[in-house]
């Protein structure tokens, strides 16, 4: 039998500190894979694996906390699983 590592792939922990941001209205693309060198967003570094940058859509400015662990349960934003760590 062969096993699928893809499925078993966790990603990297950029930081057990959320990216607290102010950020204006657009498109932003979140990096969950852990590796790119601009976190918390994506900047190719997940090519070759399982994961693909998720899309955070920003309405009005606001003061947001992206999740760096890569942990969280509420998707893009930090939850604190990265106390856990």
């Amino acid at each position: 039998m062969t096993e699928n590592n893809e499925s078993f792939e966790q990603p990297n922990i950029a930081d057990k500190a959320p990216a607290v941001m102010k950020l204006s209205p657009g498109e932003y693309w979140w990096c969950s894979c852990g590796k790119s060198s601009k976190q918390p967003f994506c900047d190719g570094s997940h090519q070759g694996t399982s994961f693909q940058p998720k899309k955070v859509e920003i309405k009005e400015e606001s003061t947001v906390a992206l999740c760096n662990c890569k942990q969280s349960n509420n998707g893009v934003f930090c939850d604190g699983s990265h106390v856990n760590l």
